[in-house]
Formats: C-alpha cells, structure tokens, sequence
C-alpha cells in the first residue's frame, strides 16, 4: 500500500504575511486568528516563518517592518513528502507548522500536527476491519470482499438505534475541517448495513451530505439475511432518520474527557464548535471560555470593543475639556478675597496721613 504523501493532508488555502506588513499588524492579525505563526511570502514566493514567541522580541518596535525583524528562510516540505517524513520533521524540530513549496519555492500549502493527527484516524485500521470480516463470516457462512468507495448516505442502514448529541457536534466540526474517517458497511441489496460509525454517518447527514467514505464489505451471496439485520428490523431502523439522538446526557467518551473541568466550562464546549461551524474552522484547539468566529476575523466582542472605544474617549475629552472651566471661577474667587483685602489696608492708611 503506497505511503500517504503531504499533499493528500496539506491546507492550501494558507493565511500568511508579507513582509512589508508592521510588527503591529503581524500580531494583530495573530490575535483575530487560531494561528500560532504566519508563513511569510512575497510575490507567491515562501521567505521565511514568523510565530508569537518571535513577535515578542520586538513589541518595543510595533512600526518596525516584519521584512527588517524576520529570520531569513524556513524549514518546509514539498507535496510528494511521505507523512512519515513530515511528521519526523515536525518531531524532530518541535514545529507546529511546516510550509509546504513547489518546485518554484512557491507556497502551495502547510501542513501542522493536526493534519498528522487526522492522517492516522482515517487510516482503514485493517485490524478491525478483518475482525468484522472474519466475525461475520463465521456467523452467516458467507464470504466477504473487502473494498473502499463513496456511498450515497440516503442508502445506509443504521444497526444502533441511539447516538448522543454532545459527540454528535464533535463529529460534524471534525468533518468540516476535513477528517474523512471512514466507517464499515456491510452492501445488501436495498443499501448499505452500517457496521461501525454511527456517530460520523449522522454527523455527516446532518450536515447535508450525500456521500461517504466507506470500507464495504461484499457478501458472496447478497441474499443471506445477517443478523445485524434482523436486529435493525427489529428495532424499526429502515434509514438514519430512525436513529434517536439523546439530549441532555453525555457520551461516555465526552463524560471522561470532560470530568476535571468545571460544569459550565464542559458545557459550553460545544457551543464554541456551533459557532465556530457556522464559519469557516481554522486549526487550533478551541478555547470554551472565548467563542471565535472563524480564521483572520475578528470575533463579535472584538468587533464591539473597537467600536466602543471611541465612545470611552470621547467623555474623557470632555471632563478634560471642563477642569480648565471649573479652575476659572476657582481663580475669580481668589482674586475677590484679595480685592478686600487691598480695600483694607487703604482704609488703614488714610487715617495716619491725617
């Protein structure tokens, strides 16, 4: 089986900087984003990388030019690049990111240690595949083909009657950044008989989709009813609008993961996912206590901050504007004071020139 190369895994549609772009603006627009970092490119060409911690070196100098600052050239990959390779380098080196250019030394796209992540869940896992295989082998005295194709979701067969909604969102984000997981599915004559992947088909038909991944199971004899099917047809599952989906209790999956974190922080976990898939998820883990809007764009609390900033100087102005006003009566009535006082002195005068 060929190696998975980085070109199969790698984001194209790259956010970077120029390096004409202010040590202000690079992290301004660090901070509007999920990113640690910013390839740096000029006319398409990749010239170097710039992350936060670099950034911090120079906050004394916000006008200064990224072009007089950066460090010149940058580890990188090339599309052909074997995972392995990449994933050594990322390793190897600490990185988060690693660049990746065409023969031309043009950036084409990056790839980070979550596309590694992603490259290892969606691997067929043959193990488990050839448990199901020989498992439902032995039970129905058939012999079955193995191989992958996209399936119409509108001819899958749920054979789980449940699945719950916390891990339900989790699946769909996973799918709108890109992991295509595959699930198991067994072909009959009137669809598909889902084995394994519940969670992720719903996910998927709940997002619109009309096809997915699939490692298909072939039986010999098409016709030998299986027992998952008779299960199925037990239970009233004829398509996935059958699947009930439990609101209110945790995935046991969710449950642990979430147990050391404070209730209303584990709760709002998926919130943040809603929202962030309502645009377009950038990379990064989400934070539950600050919902984002997408990638390079700032959040609606940015957004109402920078708004409301010129209203908390306008007042300050104002009562500037106003002390100078209040010291004038102070002045006059100091000078009344000593108005009399002059009076006096001239009173005390006359008589002694008498």
């Amino acid at each position: 089986m060929p190696s998975e190369t980085v070109g199969q895994y790698m984001v194209r549609d790259v956010q970077y900087v120029t390096p004409n772009m202010t040590v202000d603006e690079v992290i301004d627009k660090l901070l509007h984003s999920n990113f640690h970092g910013f390839p740096v490119v000029e006319n398409g060409y990749l010239l170097g990388y710039v992350t936060a911690k670099e950034l911090l070196r120079f906050t004394d100098t916000p006008r200064a030019k990224l072009r007089s600052v950066m460090s010149r050239g940058t580890l990188c990959a090339i599309p052909s690049m074997s995972i392995d390779d990449a994933t050594r380098i990322l390793f190897r080196y600490g990185l988060r990111n690693l660049p990746v250019v065409d023969e031309n030394k043009k950036l084409v796209g990056i790839i980070s240690n979550i596309d590694v992540v992603r490259s290892q869940i969606e691997k067929s896992r043959p193990g488990k595949v050839m448990n199901v295989k020989n498992f439902m082998e032995k039970q129905n005295n058939v012999t079955m083909r193995i191989h992958n194709g996209e399936v119409p979701i509108a001819q899958m067969i749920p054979t789980q009657k449940e699945v719950y909604m916390d891990e339900l969102v989790g699946r769909q984000y996973e799918i709108k950044r890109g992991l295509n997981e595959p699930i198991i599915v067994i072909k009959r004559r009137n669809g598909y008989l889902v084995v394994d992947g519940h969670h992720r088909i719903m996910a998927a038909h709940r997002l619109g989709m009309t096809n997915f991944n699939c490692i298909i199971l072939e039986p010999n004899d098409l016709d030998v009813h299986l027992g998952l099917e008779i299960t199925a047809e037990k239970w009233g599952l004829h398509s996935l609008d059958d699947v009930k989906i439990i609101e209110g209790s945790k995935h046991p999956f969710m449950e642990i993961t979430t147990m050391l974190m404070p209730q209303e922080i584990a709760g709002n976990i998926n919130n943040v996912l809603m929202e962030r898939m309502e645009a377009e998820p950038g990379p990064g883990m989400p934070n539950p206590m600050i919902p984002r809007t997408g990638r390079g764009t700032a959040s609606a609390g940015d957004t109402d901050r920078k708004k409301a900033a010129p209203k908390k100087k306008t007042p300050a102005k104002k009562a500037s504007e106003k002390k100078p006003a209040a010291k004038k009566p102070a002045a006059k009535k100091s000078a009344a004071k000593k108005a009399p006082a002059k009076k006096t002195d001239a009173k005390k005068k006359a008589p002694a020139k008498k």
